[in-house]
């Protein structure tokens, strides 16, 4: 049983993108939906910038992110 205080961690797979910046990298995430009128199954990204100290991520590397407080200022 969960207390009111714990809240429940979201994560997110998904694809690096982007190295161009310190202990950053940018990560795509895909999911799919369906159309509300047309019920068609479309495909929707979101970009995130996912906090990598060790800076061993490399474009194309797929990963899990996990939802914390702000690392920065």
């Amino acid at each position: 049983m969960d207390t009111p205080n714990k809240a429940r961690k979201t994560t997110k797979v998904g694809t690096v993108i982007a190295k161009k910046m310190q202990k950053t990298i940018t990560v795509q995430v895909e999911r799919q939906v369906r159309h509300p009128l047309y019920r068609k199954t479309i495909r929707r990204k979101q970009t995130f910038l996912v906090h990598d100290e060790a800076e061993t991520c490399k474009v194309g590397d797929v990963v899990r992110i996990v939802e914390t407080r702000p690392i920065s200022k």
